[in-house]
């Protein structure tokens, strides 16, 4: 069985894939996708999300505001940390986020992406859930934040990697962090990134689509979805000398271990 640790399932456009919410969900389980984790990346579209994806038992959601969307959230600073304390409190929410910095793609917006990734971190902190780190250009501000706020007592996951290993080992070995390997690793210019992979121990790895965006060879240049996830596993199991079976088994229990999903 595999678990699909990152996906936005209110963001597939049916008219693309074919297929509606029951159709995705259907297809992950017919490729042994046993789980989803929808994750949110903005509070105020939080609430359409959870009702979209609250007739299934096998979606957990994620509640937070993704650092390239600090400019559209509606809600100021002390309303967003309320409201994200509430919402987030929510028994299927298994994790704050995503949250973190993007310097690559909105570098003008530096302070209010580190306030709100400072508002997210406490927020974990004092719900004892996990966060999930969207990061791009911003190694030494993620992890020295992250080290600040202790955010390895909640723990989280560096999702959809694509930094370099140092990152990496630096994330694991000080806050106890997951690494999530998107369907980027199956890319053939992303050389670099199965080193990181390859040279990672498989108990502090997860694996995901990030659909809808994302789609791992050999489907890549589709609609991503969580039924992929499995092509996904067998690029790490490949570029790490195991089976299939062994990186689906193991990345469910880091998963389950992680989220404490249900």
């Amino acid at each position: 069985m595999f678990v699909d640790s990152h996906c936005h399932l209110d963001r597939i456009d049916p008219n693309k894939v074919g297929t509606d919410l029951a159709g995705l969900v259907e297809n992950a389980r017919k490729n042994n996708v046993e789980h989803m984790l929808c994750v949110c990346v903005t509070l105020d579209e939080y609430p359409k999300m959870r009702d979209t994806v609250s007739a299934y038992d096998n979606v957990s959601l994620s509640c937070g505001v993704h650092p390239l969307y600090v400019n559209e959230e509606s809600h100021n600073a002390d309303e967003m940390t309320a409201t994200l304390t509430e919402l987030a409190s929510e028994p299927k929410v298994v994790a704050i986020g995503e949250t973190g910095l993007d310097y690559f793609y909105d570098p003008d917006s530096k302070v209010k992406q580190q306030n709100n990734f400072e508002q997210h971190i406490a927020v974990a902190g004092e719900l004892n859930k996990p966060l999930i780190i969207h990061t791009r250009d911003a190694r030494e501000d993620t992890l020295a934040m992250l080290k600040q706020g202790h955010a390895d007592k909640p723990g989280g996951v560096l999702h959809c990697f694509t930094e370099s290993y140092e990152m990496a080992k630096e994330a694991i070995d000080a806050l106890d962090f997951y690494i999530s390997i998107s369907g980027i690793a199956s890319f053939r210019s992303a050389s670099e990134l199965r080193d990181t992979v390859k040279a990672l121990p498989l108990d502090k790895l997860l694996i995901e689509t990030d659909s809808p965006w994302l789609a791992p060879v050999p489907h890549r240049g589709k609609v991503n979805q969580p039924a992929y996830v499995t092509e996904v596993a067998k690029c790490v199991a490949d570029v790490k000398g195991m089976t299939l079976e062994e990186v689906a088994r193991v990345t469910t229990e880091n998963f389950y271990k992680l989220f404490k999903a249900s």
